[in-house]
Parts: structure tokens; C-alpha cells; sequence
């Protein structure tokens, strides 16, 4: 890796305690070897989202940045700390005046890297166009810096990689797309940019994408409203890309996804099984 690299690691979205207790046991063994992490918080507490407390914990752990969706509302304490939570952003396409930023630029060594965040508009809320955002602020943007990361929250895979190239067209280093907790297996370079459908997630494995089976079947199966709980299990699926940059010219260089299952017992870590795809 040449000098002028930076390596980045980015958490697909973290649900629950089990989760965090992944990110955290993780980057204990491995904080070191990244130069900025991010990671997607908007199900980091007990499933939806964020609460000022685990925002400062994950923050202890080695997080550098926070990512967000649309469940970034649901925990109320956040429109109390939002504004000073100088970690965080939620998606930029939420209407004029929203509480929160939706990009932030963040000093790495000598370099700087600009987060973005959007949410999709398939099978999502009508929010704001992200064409029409993305394109509007990305050249202010590059003035300041060539390192420029989109985490996009979305459903549809179509939406997600149409949107990619997109902005790969205007020299974008990274894209990776979160919400539908399942690791995809695209990772690829498009145009010098790193680019990935979703990162997964990091929470319990024996679950519907981090919910307990039983409470996700009934609302399948009945339609009605039943509330979703975090899965309880002692086994943790850990979901991460890693992606290189050259941070001189905001080219990426690489991309390589993490796929790990960390074994509980009581609480206590016992045994890291790496499963790396």
C-alpha cells in the first residue's frame, strides 16, 4: 500500500447490544490497522436508533464516523444531541430545515475525507431527490477535497447501482450501499471507485436480519402490527468492507468485504471464527 493510501473500514448497520459488542470486540484486535471508521448507527439501539449514550460508547470503541437511515429519528433524545454530535450525519435528502447535517469533512493525518449520506426513494419515503443534491453540493465538495465516501440507504438494488455510477461519473471514491442487512457479493472498482449493493450488518446471527424470528413470522404472516424485538443468540455476525484510497488523486484501489461470526458465551467472548469472503 502505497504512502499516500488511506485505509478505510466501513461497518454495515449495527442492530442492538450484540451488534455493538461485535463492533467493539472487533475493533479492539484491529482499530489500529484502519486510518477512519465508519459505521451505519441507525439501528445500534435496542434495533432503532440511536441513543446519545451508545453514540458516545461506539465513539470510545473507534468509531470516526456514524452513518444513518431513516430509523434515525425513532430514539426522540436524538433531536437533543443531533446538532452536537459532530460524528454523525443522517441522510441528506430529508427536507430543508431537518435537524442533523448530511455530509460532514473529517481531517485523516494530513488528508481530508468527505462522509455523504443519502436514502433511497424505491419503496422509501418521497424525500428529496439525491440526483438533484448529490450534484448541487459535490463540486463545492471537491474544492476541498478528493476523498469523498456515500453511504446510500436503500431498498432497491437498481436504485442503488444506477445511483452509483452516477456518481462515480464525478469522481467519487467510495459507494456503499446499507439498509437491507444482507452482505452482497459485488464488491468491485467502477470508474476508480470502490463500490458494494450493501455491507450487511453486524448483530445476531440466528435472526431476520437482526430481529427475532418468532416476532418477524407473526407480522408475515398475520400482517398485523407486531412490534419487532432485537434477537437474543451468543453468536454475532460482523459485516465490513475495507477500501483503500489514494488519498492524493480520491481514486480507490481496493475493496474487500469482512464476514465474521464472533461466538458469546455468557456475555464473554470465547472463540472468533473469521469466515473472510
Amino acid at each position: 500500500m502505497g504512502t499516500n493510501c488511506i485505509k478505510i473500514l466501513f461497518f454495515g448497520d449495527v442492530v442492538g447490544k450484540i451488534g455493538r459488542n461485535a463492533i467493539t470486540d472487533f475493533l479492539a484486535e484491529n482499530k489500529s490497522k484502519y486510518d477512519f471508521v465508519i459505521l451505519n448507527a441507525e439501528n445500534a439501539s435496542h434495533g432503532f436508533g440511536l441513543t446519545h449514550k451508545n453514540y458516545n460508547q461506539l465513539i470510545s470503541a473507534g468509531v470516526d464516523c456514524f452513518t444513518s437511515g431513516n430509523h434515525i429519528w425513532d430514539k426522540k433524545e436524538i433531536f437533543n444531541y443531533i446538532e452536537d454530535a459532530d460524528k454523525l450525519i443522517r441522510p441528506m435528502n430529508y427536507p430543508e430545515g431537518t435537524m442533523g447535517v448530511g455530509y460532514r469533512i473529517f481531517e485523516v493525518g494530513e488528508y481530508k475525507i468527505c462522509v455523504m449520506n443519502f436514502l433511497g426513494r424505491v419503496f422509501m419515503q418521497p424525500l428529496d431527490s439525491q440526483w438533484k443534491l448529490f450534484e448541487d453540493n459535490i463540486k463545492n465538495i471537491k474544492e476541498i477535497t478528493p476523498n469523498i465516501i456515500i453511504d446510500f440507504h436503500a431498498e432497491a438494488t437498481a436504485e442503488k447501482i444506477c445511483f452509483a455510477r452516477f456518481c462515480s461519473s464525478f469522481g467519487v471514491s467510495a459507494f456503499v450501499g446499507t439498509h437491507t442487512h444482507v452482505q452482497t457479493a459485488d464488491e468491485q472498482i467502477i470508474d476508480d471507485m470502490a463500490y458494494i449493493t450493501d455491507a450487511g450488518f453486524c448483530g445476531a446471527k440466528n435472526s431476520v436480519i437482526g430481529m427475532e424470528y418468532t416476532t418477524s413470522l407473526a407480522r408475515m404472516t398475520t400482517c398485523l402490527p407486531e412490534r419487532f424485538e432485537v434477537a437474543q443468540d451468543n453468536v454475532a455476525i460482523l459485516n465490513a468492507v475495507e477500501i483503500i484510497i489514494d488519498a492524493v488523486e480520491g481514486k480507490a484501489t481496493d475493496i474487500k468485504r469482512i464476514y465474521e461470526k464472533i461466538e458469546y458465551k455468557n456475555n464473554k467472548e470465547v472463540n472468533l471464527a473469521k469466515e473472510q469472503t
